[in-house]
């Protein structure tokens, strides 16, 4: 990157966020920290009203920006959603210029918008997926009105379908976080079940963003797996998955204590779960039969069994 090209990056970067420090554009840039003041200095001579804060960093005048491009609030979130995932499901070329699309589009934003995006960036996860997506459709305006609730704290009405059943229920949930495995999911606080749940966007039926405000929660989407791992540690287990069983793996590996996993030379994935209830993960791989071995612990593989006989025992026999 040339220095012109870099000042006008760093420009950018200084309308996108509201503080900038010296130290992150020098590692963003790959320069010296003397060569960003520099530039910073550059900028002040041509005009820019820069603000300097030993410690803090640099910041823009309220009010200078470049010449505004007009974009709804909505419109700038569904491209923070886009750009993850871009990030996460494609190479690392196009994700580095998803970044750099993001940031000319934050830069033109309102300052309110900007705290906006700020705030709800972070409760968007995107996580990995060795298969291509296969995300059901959503009723209309779920995603952007659950972002909403999550950034404005206002409690969610739910229609939903629970389960594969799809039995109706009516729930008032504070959501904490969305992100998109097979499919989208929100984590709330379920009102009706005093706890934190997972609920498929695509099983949510009507969606209403009720007057009331919740108090701030201090979980997060991590926080809340860590918390269904560490009450699930008890037991580890290995398990190995076909290829092909990979798109059902990955939406619910996290309901069973997921903890780690490797490709194996053969292609095969190998999983460690920690988990409390080896029951419940022995139900869940017996929808997995002729795509899924149990290394151990030799409990589980014998429930299986157990399982398994029962099920021909009930469905087998005439």
């Amino acid at each position: 990157m040339n220095r012109f090209d870099r000042i006008t990056a760093i420009l950018i970067q200084l309308q996108a966020r509201r503080m900038v420090k010296g130290q992150d554009l020098a590692e963003r840039f790959g320069v010296s920290l003397r060569t960003i003041y520099r530039d910073l200095r550059t900028l002040e001579e041509a005009g820019v009203p820069l603000c300097g804060e030993a410690g803090v960093g640099y910041s823009l005048a309220e009010g200078y920006r470049l010449p505004p491009v007009m974009f709804t609030r909505e419109e700038a979130t569904a491209l923070v959603t886009a750009e993850k995932l871009v990030v996460q499901l494609t190479d690392a070329h196009t994700a580095q210029l998803s970044r750099g699309a993001m940031d000319k589009l934050r830069a033109v934003l309102r300052r309110t918008d900007r705290d906006y995006i700020e705030e709800v960036s972070p409760r968007i996860t995107i996580l990995a997926s060795r298969t291509q997506p296969t995300a059901m459709p959503l009723a209309a305006n779920v995603h952007q009105l659950l972002l909403t609730g999550i950034v404005s704290r206002q409690v969610v009405s739910l229609d939903y379908r629970a389960g594969y059943h799809g039995a109706p229920t009516q729930r008032e949930v504070e959501p904490i976080g969305i992100y998109f495995g097979q499919n989208w999911h929100v984590v709330a606080f379920c009102r009706l079940r005093q706890e934190y749940r997972d609920f498929r966007l695509d099983r949510i039926a009507q969606l209403r963003l009720l007057d009331e405000q919740f108090a701030p929660r201090p979980e997060t989407l991590h926080s809340y797996w860590q918390q269904l791992a560490e009450r699930r540690q008890q037991y580890p287990a290995v398990v190995r998955f076909a290829p092909g069983a990979l798109p059902h793996f990955e939406e619910n590996k996290h309901y069973f204590g997921w903890a780690h996993e490797q490709t194996l030379p053969d292609g095969w994935l190998e999983v460690t779960f920690l988990t409390g209830q080896l029951q419940s993960l022995a139900c869940w791989l017996l929808l997995f039969t002729g795509r899924a071995k149990v290394v151990s612990p030799p409990t589980l593989q014998q429930q299986l069994r157990e399982l398994a006989v029962a099920a021909y025992e009930c469905f087998g026999k005439e």
